[in-house]
């Protein structure tokens, strides 16, 4: 990382941060290829073109009666019924000139028919149908209308949900090609943490940074590995991070990074590698570091609970994303009307825990009125995080950003 802007004295602004990490993504892994069951959440590593054109045949898109438009040349008229056809059944015979066909939603157009009545607009009468003026096409999905068969319909580097996979399904793929799960060695440090469950002894708190932490990270598809509390001993921590930088592709901790602070983490990281310490122009989450431990990239977070999982989501997640092989890494602020001032700018970009409320008729971005860098209730509570730029005032009523939590945590 030679040259990076952010390790120049000062502050770093967030995106800058952000490119600099991107720029030190390495390989995605390898490819393999699972069953669709098991691709919830996986990055797709090959794009899929379409084995068929979808529609594969003109079909009905109503329940209804199958007709050519011109036999009821120009308005209401009564037609003779040649038959039924439901979905599943091969239409082979040419629809006669004259009638119409009994018709179910998805069934096949027999040659011949070019419209849809709905079943709700007509009568029946003996043998026949009284159907109304309709016009040539009017409820059928044509063949191909969708895409045709060739196409490219999902591209490498996406992240497989519940509509891609159904898509795949829809094509008859049953297998696919994604990049293995990105392997993430999750540690924390700090003399003073216990595991929840354990009894508290004076200035010991519980280690919240790794359960949230590595709730966010499966959330994003990634394999992680709890490499549990760093010993606060030089070498203990440089053995364990040794042996964590052997078994996994990124190493994230949290803890320890904060400039001039005394901690083993740090020198046994330059001791391993190398060590980049950043004072981001962001709160929370000011201290952030990047580096290698044995060549094996190295995330150094801040200890308080929402800095660590903030800095996770918005400056640590488009670099996993990407080494986990995603395309699209970015996160998308929405601007929507402030429902609160911001009377004095700051140096910082803040990103305040925030909920959506309709207020005086109108959605509004409404901040909890706690915003400490450790009190994860109001992590817990919000609904996003609002955005307010460095060196920006904002009265209520002017737009904000307003970046979803579940957007950031997809």
């Amino acid at each position: 990382m030679n040259g990076c802007a952010c390790d120049q004295p000062g502050l770093c602004p967030v995106d800058e941060a952000i490119v600099d990490l991107l720029a030190q993504v390495p390989t995605p892994p390898a490819v393999e290829w699972v069953a669709l069951e098991q691709a919830l959440g996986r990055t797709l590593a090959e794009p899929v073109h379409a084995l068929r054109s979808m529609p594969a045949w003109d079909n009905s898109a109503m329940d209804g009666y199958a007709l050519r438009a011109a036999d009821l040349q120009g308005g209401p008229g009564y037609l003779p019924l040649a038959g039924r056809i439901a979905a599943g059944d091969a239409a082979l015979e040419e629809l006669p000139s004259g009638h119409a066909v009994r018709i179910f939603t998805g069934a096949p157009l027999p040659p011949g028919a070019d419209s849809v009545v709905p079943q709700e607009l007509v009568r029946l009468e003996g043998e026949g149908v009284w159907l109304p003026v309709c016009t040539r096409g009017d409820h059928v999905r044509r063949r191909g209308e969708e895409f045709e068969r060739g196409t490219c319909v999902l591209s490498a580097g996406i992240c497989l949900r519940a509509p891609q996979l159904g898509l795949l399904a829809s094509l008859g793929i049953a297998e696919v090609a994604v990049h293995r799960r990105l392997r993430v060695g999750l540690l924390s440090s700090g003399n003073e943490l216990r595991e929840p469950g354990e009894p508290l002894h004076p200035g010991q708190i519980y280690d919240a940074n790794r359960y949230s932490l590595r709730a966010a990270l499966r959330g994003w598809g990634l394999e992680v590995d709890d490499c549990g509390v760093l010993e606060d001993e030089l070498s203990a921590s440089r053995d364990a991070l040794s042996l964590a930088a052997s078994e996994w592709d990124v190493l994230i901790s949290s803890g320890g990074v904060s400039v001039g602070e005394e901690d083993h983490l740090k020198q046994a990281v330059r001791e391993l590698g190398e060590l980049h310490l950043w004072r981001l122009a962001i709160q929370p989450g000011k201290p952030f570091a990047f580096g290698r431990v044995c060549g094996t990239p190295w995330i150094g977070l801040p200890g308080n609970p929402v800095a660590a999982l903030l800095t996770t989501l918005v400056v640590a997640r488009p670099f996993l994303l990407a080494a986990q092989g995603r395309s699209d890494v970015s996160s998308r602020a929405l601007p929507l009307p402030a429902g609160f001032d911001w009377p004095r700018a700051n140096a910082r970009r803040q990103y305040l825990r925030a909920r959506l409320e309709v207020r005086d008729g109108e959605l509004r971005v409404v901040p909890h009125a706690q915003q400490g860098s450790a009190m994860l209730s109001a992590m817990s509570w919000a609904e996003g995080l609002a955005v307010v730029e460095a060196g920006r005032t904002l009265r209520a009523g002017e737009p904000v950003g307003f970046l979803a939590l579940d957007s950031l945590l997809a």
